[in-house]
């Protein structure tokens, strides 16, 4: 039974850095990739009169980021739901 346990948590860690490494790399490409990489071709298009790539630079990976957190937060109790742990 110890064994089925051992396994559980092996895949709840690998499921956890899947988790965590994927919304990491969604919040690099925000920041980094629509508030510099692509600020030209995003700039093409305004918001409120601000061009969308500094916008993006300024305020929307902060709002993406503050949602990314939610995210985390559902899918980390429907994991904890999924291999049974108690957090």
């Amino acid at each position: 039974m110890s064994e089925k346990k051992q396994t559980d948590a092996k895949g709840y860690w690998a499921a956890t850095i899947r988790l965590t490494l994927s919304l990491l790399a969604i919040w690099f490409v925000v920041s980094y990739g629509a508030g510099i990489l692509f600020r030209d071709l995003l700039d093409q298009v305004s918001i409120g009169g601000a061009p969308l790539g500094f916008w993006f630079a300024q305020q929307g990976s902060i709002y993406v980021f503050v949602g990314l957190i939610f995210y985390y937060c559902f899918a980390m109790a429907r994991l904890e739901r999924k291999y049974g742990v108690e957090g």
